[in-house]
């Protein structure tokens, strides 16, 4: 026995006739939400990059407000049951061409229908336990992060309750020494008194400052000698030499001999 056809299927549907795409197009789109729950489908219809997404997601949304308002559902006990397009009418244009001849144009267009049913009710109960699930599984987390909190505070304020208990002690234990201190006998008093004037009036000890090294003396250059200049004429002749006129005196006495 054949089983119910498409078209026939009950549930609460929407039609949306002579849209102006191909009915390709449209099923590539109703292929991704076929058998889906309504708030999935709503979903992928939303974030789908296709152009068809966006009539046939207001044809989803028309098809569950005609499920609320007039059969009495829940949106979210609603699933896509059936979904298909059909080729509607196609309308001819003509496009100019060369020579005198023209090129028929085709602009089809696609009925989309959407058929919207109640869940089992297997399926419902069993959702309604995970969601219950989920949601006691939250519960636990939260409650588990509230008292983690609380006790991280408590230990805080447990260590700040023993610092302040050990800053006491100490400052009573300061207290105390210096109370023991003040009762001291009074020659004790007099002694350091008596010490610390003779520390002041002891003349501080005064450093001599050290002794700049001196660098050592450039060598002095030696003379040198310098040498006997010839006598310029007109001089007066040098010691040991004889005049220029008894000089040739005595060369003259000498020819004549």
């Amino acid at each position: 026995m054949p089983g119910v056809k498409t078209n026939e299927r009950p549930g609460t549907r929407a039609v949306l006739r002579h849209s102006r795409m191909s009915a390709f197009k449209a099923r590539e789109v109703l292929d991704l939400i076929r058998g889906v729950d309504y708030l999935r489908a709503a979903e992928i219809l939303e974030y789908s990059e296709r152009g068809a997404a966006q009539p046939i997601g207001k044809l989803l949304r028309s098809a569950a407000a005609n499920a609320q308002n007039n059969e009495g559902l829940d949106a979210e006990e609603l699933y896509v049951a059936a979904c298909y397009a059909d080729e509607g009418t196609t309308i001819k244009r003509w496009r100019p061409r060369a020579r005198g001849r023209a090129t028929r144009i085709r602009k089809r267009t696609c009925h989309i229908t959407i058929i919207l049913a109640r869940l089992a009710d297997e399926e419902i109960a069993r959702r309604r336990a995970r969601l219950a699930a989920e949601q006691s599984e939250r519960r636990a987390r939260r409650v588990a992060g509230t008292r983690r909190s609380r006790r991280q505070a408590e230990d805080v304020a447990a260590e700040i309750a023993a610092e302040t208990s050990a800053e006491a002690e100490q400052a009573a234990a300061w207290a105390s020494q210096s109370e023991a201190g003040e009762e001291k006998s009074p020659e004790s008093s007099e002694a350091a008194t008596s010490e610390a004037t003779e520390t002041a009036l002891e003349p501080e000890a005064t450093e001599e400052p050290a002794a700049e090294p001196v660098a050592d003396e450039a060598p002095v250059a030696e003379e040198i000698p310098v040498a006997d200049e010839a006598p310029v004429a007109g001089d007066a002749p040098a010691v040991g030499e004889a005049p220029a006129d008894e000089a040739g005196e005595e060369n003259s006495d000498e020819e004549h001999k």
